[in-house]
């Protein structure tokens, strides 16, 4: 009997996946097939949401430039945060002194919250009283200062960076794992045949080290095409200036809690958000596809 009670244990856990995950989905793609008046439910139209989304001004051109963000998005992540995050658990799992120190201050951004974050640096890349403009003024390069959030040209990247400076401690700790997982014996194998350096990372570290590149690769496409409160703390709900860092998180926001269509916006942004999941659902199960099957052919 108290073998079958430890099922209830479960019982709270399942109640929020379904109330807070299973619901939701359910929900928006009820909503997308229907039409809207506020927040009153008209009649069945099928599809015709979807339809609008991708064939109607001005729907589709924001949809496609908010799409084409989230991809710059997950390209610049990967530059930036998964990049440096996997040299810096390179060189701790090295032989350094103070690693644990390392880690620690590495995963602090972490625990801040993400409006937090976003206020913060909104005053750091403040184009008037900045931290960053100042202190390129006082070391001679104001030159290179410059309005990095109204700047159509520099926003998107700026966010991009302040959302690596944010991440990559979660990511190198994830990396460490993976690097901590190859046994020694395999690195003393190599160095026998006469690997070292850039050859014994190319050949025996990253292979190895996949299924944790892999958690983060996933992770990080799927972060870019949920972004929102970092966007929205920093640049407002119309990814201003100019649209220029407006991503599919914003734009379902309009869609949904604004007036972007006149009052009929609660189906098509539901047909935005089930879009969005068939994005990350496809993208996410190709990914893995891919990663698995690399790993196996190694």
């Amino acid at each position: 009997m108290a073998k079958h009670l430890v099922h209830l244990f479960l019982l709270p856990a399942l109640v929020f996946y379904v109330g807070f995950m299973i619901y939701p989905i359910f929900q928006a793609l009820l909503n997308s097939l229907f039409a809207w008046k506020g927040l009153t439910r008209g009649p069945f139209i099928g599809l015709q949401n979807f339809v609008r989304l991708f064939t109607e001004t001005p729907f589709k051109e924001t949809f496609v430039r908010a799409l084409g963000h989230n991809v710059t998005f997950f390209i610049g992540l990967v530059l930036t945060k998964l990049v440096v995050a996997f040299i810096l658990a390179l060189l701790i799992n090295s032989k350094i002194r103070g690693k644990e120190l390392f880690k620690t201050l590495y995963f602090v951004p972490k625990l801040l919250s993400v409006i937090v974050v976003g206020f913060l640096f909104s005053l750091i890349l403040n184009p008037t009283y900045g931290a960053l403009n100042t202190l390129l003024a006082a070391i001679g390069l104001e030159g290179l200062a410059r309005p990095w959030l109204g700047d159509p040209h520099t926003a998107l990247y700026a966010i991009i960076i302040v959302n690596s400076w944010y991440g990559f401690g979660f990511a190198m700790l994830i990396f460490l794992v993976g690097l901590q997982a190859i046994s020694q014996e395999v690195y003393e194998a190599a160095r026998i045949d006469g690997a070292s350096g850039l050859k014994m990372i190319f050949t025996i570290t990253l292979p190895l080290a996949m299924p944790s590149i892999m958690i983060m690769t996933i992770l990080t496409f799927i972060g870019a095409f949920e972004t929102f409160e970092l966007i929205y703390a920093m640049q407002g709900n119309n990814g201003a200036p100019y649209f220029s860092t407006d991503v599919l998180g914003l734009y379902f926001y309009r869609l949904t809690f604004g007036s972007v269509s006149g009052g009929e916006s609660i189906g098509i942004g539901s047909a935005l958000a089930v879009v969005l999941l068939v994005l990350i659902s496809c993208a996410t199960a190709v990914s893995m596809f891919f990663f698995k099957r690399r790993e196996v052919e190694h």
